[in-house]
This record gives structure tokens, sequence and C-alpha cells, in this order.
């Protein structure tokens, strides 16, 4: 059957895209991918109209893209772009309804988030002395982001007076323009303190605390490269700030066990993001609970 009037109606929606909502090239290519993808599997059922689209026909074309290998995130993707094109068939009466409202994609398996080990970490932020401007500052940021959990973002628009090294506290500003005040630890604060005795003057308490060689905020790419660098300087791979970040949450979890004080340290709204955590020493979780929990208990051998 022909598809014809499938992708008319799909370019009259790309035009709307371009000229009302001013999307960039790249973004239009992609609502173009996504959507001509499902035309084609119309006309393979001999649907060659917009309005013929029920939602059963729609969760075929959604499984079957799940079949072929498509994530979660990417089938989501798409259902977005069907039920953008709807809309807009809907504003111009060309259509009755949209069967994409109540669809869902199918959830990808959660990817657990990389950590080193302590002992890792260890060589990493003990590896020998900081004896130049660079090494010393990169230094004092790997421990900040080890020592409190701290966000990229979070880091690259950290100030001075945030930072009240007396106390072991820095204040920072994460995801919703939310404030937390965060524990700084013995070695972080040694580190950050090296650093203060080289960084160039500060003359406002509202400067940044890391910059560079002109004193100019680092910018997070600029962040991302000198973590990346260090890492394979003193532990022989690449790193990243959320490899830190990650590390934090899951050596503190594995101590402490207290999901909910890694929670708030984190700053995470919903504690079901934390739990992503758990996994992370399930064989020490299991001890504690066959130690501890009343039914799991070994009877001693008589």
């Amino acid at each position: 059957m022909d598809g014809a009037p499938l992708l008319a109606e799909l370019e009259s929606f790309i035009g709307h895209l371009r000229s009302e909502r001013q999307l960039s090239p790249r973004t239009l290519d992609a609502y173009r991918h996504d959507l001509d993808s499902l035309c084609r599997f119309l006309t393979q059922h001999q649907v060659s109209d917009w309005n013929a689209v029920d939602t059963s026909l729609l969760r075929l074309y959604i499984a079957s893209r799940h079949q072929s290998g498509l994530s979660g995130r990417s089938l989501q993707r798409e259902l977005s772009a069907v039920r953008s094109l709807y809309r807009y068939l809907l504003r111009e009466r060309r259509c009755r309804h949209n069967p994409a409202l109540d669809i869902r994609a199918p959830k990808s398996p959660r990817k657990l988030p990389r950590a080193l080990d302590a002992d890792l970490a260890a060589q990493l932020l003990n590896d020998g002395e900081q004896d130049d401007w660079l090494t010393i500052r990169d230094h004092a940021m790997l421990e900040l982001l080890y020592s409190s959990g701290l966000r990229l973002s979070e880091l690259a628009t950290l100030n001075m007076d945030r930072l009240d090294l007396e106390a072991g506290e820095v204040r920072v500003i994460g995801k919703g323009d939310k404030t937390r005040i965060l524990p700084v630890g013995r070695m972080a604060r040694q580190a950050l303190r090296n650093w203060f005795r080289v960084r160039p003057a500060v003359t406002d308490a509202a400067q940044p605390m890391f910059v560079g060689m002109q004193g100019r905020r680092l910018t997070p790419r600029a962040i991302q490269l000198r973590v990346r660098r260090y890492g394979v300087e003193h532990i022989g791979q690449h790193l990243h700030p959320h490899m830190l970040r990650h590390s934090f949450a899951s050596h503190l979890l594995e101590s402490s066990g207290d999901l909910r004080a890694v929670q708030e340290l984190l700053g995470h709204a919903d504690i079901s993001t934390t739990q992503v955590y758990t996994h992370l020493d399930f064989q020490h979780l299991a001890a504690v609970y066959d130690s501890a929990h009343p039914r799991a208990k070994r009877k001693p051998e008589d």
C-alpha cells in the first residue's frame, strides 16, 4: 500500500516544528527518523491514514521495536514524537484521537553506577606528593568530590563563601536550586588548605573556588578533562566526577547501611534513586540479615 499520505502529513508536521517551534535541524532529523520508522510499519500493515491508527496497533509497533533491540529510553523518545505528531494533527483537525496517550515504553534495566573500590580510591588520593600548582588544585577537587559526594555542576559553581573549613562544612546548590550542607572530611580539608595556599589571591568571598591560571572559574568540561587526566596518571584508568560521587555513596552505604542518610547527602528527592547503590555490597547486607533477623539466625549445632 502507498504510504504517501502518511509521509505528506509527516512533512507538514516537520514544517510546523521548523517554522513555529523553530527546532534545530538535528532535532528535526530525529523527529523524522523516529516517525519514518512508524510510517514504514503502518504501510506494511496496510494503513495509509493516521486517523486509522489505534492503540492496539501502536502497541504492536512498540513491541516490534522492543524485540528488535531498541531500549526503553529510545522507545520513550519515539512515543513522545508520536504524541507530538498527533497533537499537531488534532489541532489541524486532521485527526480525531491520539492513540499514543496511554502507551508507556517498557523500562530499560537500570544501569548500575560504576564506583572505585576503597583501595583504589585510597591509591588515587594518596599517590605521592603534590608539588605543582595544577596537581594541588586537581587533588583538592578530587578530595572534595569523594569526601562530600558533589555533582559536577555543584563543584563547578562552588564559591569561596560556601565553604567553612573550621566547621568542616560546604553549602552547595543542587538540582531544583535546593541547598544542602555537606560534611567535608579531614583529608579534603587539608587538600583544600594546600590549594588555597597556591590559589590566586581571593579578593571577594563570592569568587569561584576552583579557577584556572588566569583566575577564571573552571568550566564543567575543564573539570571533567582534569579529573580524567588525573585518573590516567595516578591509577591508570579514565575517571569522571560522577564515579567519585558514586564511590562516595557506595562506600558510605557499605560502612553505615543507612540508606536514608546517603539519600540526604546525595540530594536525591526520591529514595528509589538512592536504592540503586544497595547492590554494591549485597553480601554485606545479607550477612547483617543472617546475623540479626530472628527468623534467619542459625540454631547452634547439636
